[in-house]
């Protein structure tokens, strides 16, 4: 658990930015000191932005910070991410360290921007010059897990979707890329994952580990 000290100055933190923004900014607290299958959020303001509360599980940001090197971790600002029901979010992941330089919270801003975007969608037409080219709609998104097993499910996703085939079609290469991607993005980290993810390759859990340790080789 965190010190008392860091959790109190986190805590002021994020309600004194919660106030300055306003409703459509969520502040969200993460302890990375528990394990990854306990809720990791421990304070959250405005938490209506994503549909998360107290006690919720780590999203894909948490098992970046405890799955690599904390020396090689830096905040991610300004970015763009997706709620479940479609939402678009400015997101802002803060990595907060303790004396011994890890890693051991994380401090996120999300503020709801999709009112913003039909404005400027409605203005563009109006400022925009007959000479100037248009500029591209297309934003990437990172979508926000409600929970642990939302986010095992989007990682699975995004495994096949790296390989551009269904399960049954993939190789044993194929399968042995997927499932480094998942053993890089710590999925493997979720207690009890390992039984879905075989099961979705529709591999043995012998197997599986053993395409895992052939990736690494790789």
């Amino acid at each position: 658990m965190l010190e008392k000290y860091m959790i109190d100055t986190l805590r002021q933190i994020a309600h004194g930015i919660a106030m300055h923004f306003g409703s459509d900014c969520e502040i969200v607290i993460h302890d990375l000191t528990s394990a990854v299958n306990e809720g990791s959020i421990i304070m959250i303001e405005n938490g209506h932005v994503s549909n998360r509360k107290l006690g919720d599980g780590p999203s894909h940001v948490v098992l970046d910070a405890i799955k690599h090197d904390p020396s090689k971790l830096q905040d991610k600002l300004a970015g763009l991410t997706r709620t479940v029901d479609g939402r678009i979010l400015k997101s802002s992941t803060m990595y907060i360290r303790d004396e011994s330089g890890k890693v051991a919270a994380i401090l996120g801003i999300n503020y709801d921007i999709t009112k913003l975007l039909t404005v400027e969608s409605a203005i563009r037409p109006l400022t925009a010059a007959a000479d100037s080219p248009e500029a591209s709609s297309a934003y990437g998104f990172e979508r926000i897990p409600l929970n642990v097993s939302d986010l095992l499910d989007e990682l699975i996703t995004q495994s096949i979707r790296l390989i551009g085939k269904p399960v049954p079609l993939m190789t044993k290469d194929e399968k042995i890329r997927a499932l480094q991607f998942l053993n890089d993005s710590g999925a493997f980290l979720i207690t009890k994952s390992g039984d879905k993810i075989a099961s979705t390759f529709g591999i043995s859990k012998f197997t599986m580990y053993s395409y895992i340790d052939a990736g690494k080789n790789k």
